[in-house]
């Protein structure tokens, strides 16, 4: 089911988050906050409820909202480059153990290919867990672009990454669709320029999606293609800054 309507235009390029919009990761964070918290010696006993609620602003962000959670402040802020270090061993280790590909993604990616349609994954996922995870899950081939958390200054919800696709694929940003799985991607595509779709499975830090501001919501992946194949446009041409 979809609610809300895609503002017409054409669409040549489209964004999609990977954390809680393409794969459940939730299992991998909740493994590697547990293994770090015991490597700092405080009690593993995070729940994964818990964890997902911190997710979606990067590692960092991550690690310090668990500290905060967990250590006094004073700890809190003394361990943190500990804390993130064992968080990132942890993870690396771990990375791919605990995770699925949700229903529709697969044939969503395929059917927006099919389009003609360029394709990019911007996470804030560091890229040492994003492309091994993309890799093992058979995703990295669908994308002309990925761009993982660490690849910039900045990251969302700010608008800089996505603005870096439009420009790598030489498109307009109006004629780019972002899809993702919270407000900060709603966010991000907004403040560049972009129309924005929503699935409600995802993490948005514990809150409702309907609150994100994307145009509309669409179940899976694939009605999301669905939404956007009366607009799309081939545009099959990536620039040499997508390398």
């Amino acid at each position: 089911m979809t609610t809300g309507v895609l503002p017409a235009g054409p669409v040549r390029a489209v964004i999609i988050d990977l954390d809680g919009t393409m794969v459940d990761t939730a299992g991998d964070f909740h493994a590697a906050i547990n293994a770090m918290l015991g490597a700092l010696g405080a009690t593993p006993d995070m729940p994964s409820e818990e964890v997902v609620g911190y997710v979606g602003k990067g590692s960092e962000n991550l690690v310090r909202r668990v500290l905060d959670a967990r250590l006094p402040p004073a700890q809190a802020n003394s361990r943190f480059a500990e804390g993130l270090e064992a968080y990132q061993r942890a993870y690396i280790a771990i990375n791919g153990q605990h995770v699925n590909v949700y229903d529709g993604v697969r044939e969503g990616l395929a059917a927006l290919r099919d389009m003609g349609i360029a394709l990019a994954c911007v996470t804030n996922k560091p890229h040492d867990f994003t492309q091994p995870l993309l890799a093992q899950l058979g995703l990295n081939t669908y994308f002309d672009l990925v761009y993982p958390g660490d690849a910039f200054q900045y990251r969302k919800p700010d608008p800089y990454p996505m603005l870096r696709v439009a420009e790598a694929f030489g498109v307009a940003p109006a004629e780019i669709v972002a899809i993702g799985d919270s407000e900060n991607d709603a966010r991000a595509a907004r403040a560049a320029g972009m129309r924005v779709l929503a699935v409600p499975y995802g993490y948005n830090h514990g809150q409702p999606i309907q609150g994100a501001g994307a145009d509309a919501i669409v179940d899976t992946l694939f009605a999301a293609a669905e939404l956007i194949r009366p607009y799309a446009e081939p545009h099959n041409a990536v620039s040499a800054a997508s390398n």
